[in-house]
């Protein structure tokens, strides 16, 4: 039987068993615990400073009441780029492909910033649905058009980071078998090829770490509306 392109993006399943549950598991098991010594190893040292000064930058558009969310914000951002690294390596499934997850972390968080902003300050809250010196003819429609935006912008998280990774790992297949194709038939050309395959692979390494930073940003900017 001939395999589609597509098949690698299937969940992979064992005697029946999705083993999504285990491919979401895998990256906490590869980080190191911390420690109580004084002094850590340089891998410790390494991983701290990381997420110290992405905790940093992530902070700088808050205020005082968003940085109670500083630890789930860093520890989603880990866990994506974790994802989606463990993801380009040969034989891998990459979760972060799969809509329906990427949908299961976006619309919860997206509603706990909506739901937190009707809390703390509802007129400011529903102050963004109608921009201040709206003509009055316009207000009906922009109460509209900002409402429906509002919506949308959990499954803009979503298919942003699936649509960068699916194309990306279509790209890395097409272009790899491509190489394979050519390589008895014309080498020279095949070696130009992957060329470009490695070029692309390095490509798809900053396009997984971006586009997780891209995901967290995002709703840091979502959580300064409403804290």
């Amino acid at each position: 039987m001939t395999l589609s392109f597509f098949d690698q993006f299937m969940s992979p399943t064992f005697m029946g068993v999705p083993l999504m549950a285990l491919a979401l598991s895998l990256p906490w098991i590869l980080y190191p615990a911390p420690s109580a010594r004084w002094l850590n190893n340089r891998l410790l040292s390494l991983q701290g400073w990381f997420i110290n000064r992405f905790t940093q930058q992530l902070l700088l558009p808050l205020n005082t009441g968003g940085h109670k969310w500083a630890a789930l914000l860093a520890s989603l951002m880990i866990f994506l780029i974790t994802l989606n690294m463990l993801g380009l390596l040969p034989y891998t499934f990459t979760p972060t492909t799969q809509l329906s997850l990427n949908l299961g972390l976006a619309v919860p968080l997206w509603l706990a910033t909506v739901i937190i902003g009707m809390r703390n300050q509802p007129t400011h809250a529903l102050g963004h649905l109608l921009p201040e010196g709206t003509p009055g003819p316009l207000i009906p429609v922009l109460i509209v058009i900002e409402t429906i935006s509002l919506f949308i912008r959990p499954l803009a998280l979503g298919v942003r980071l699936t649509a960068n990774l699916t194309a990306g790992h279509l790209l890395i297949q097409l272009i790899a078998t491509a190489a394979f194709v050519l390589l008895p038939l014309m080498p020279t050309v095949a070696i130009l090829t992957s060329t470009v395959l490695v070029l692309l692979t390095l490509l798809e390494i900053a396009v997984a770490m971006i586009q997780a930073y891209v995901f967290v940003l995002l709703l840091t900017l979502y959580l300064q509306e409403n804290v």
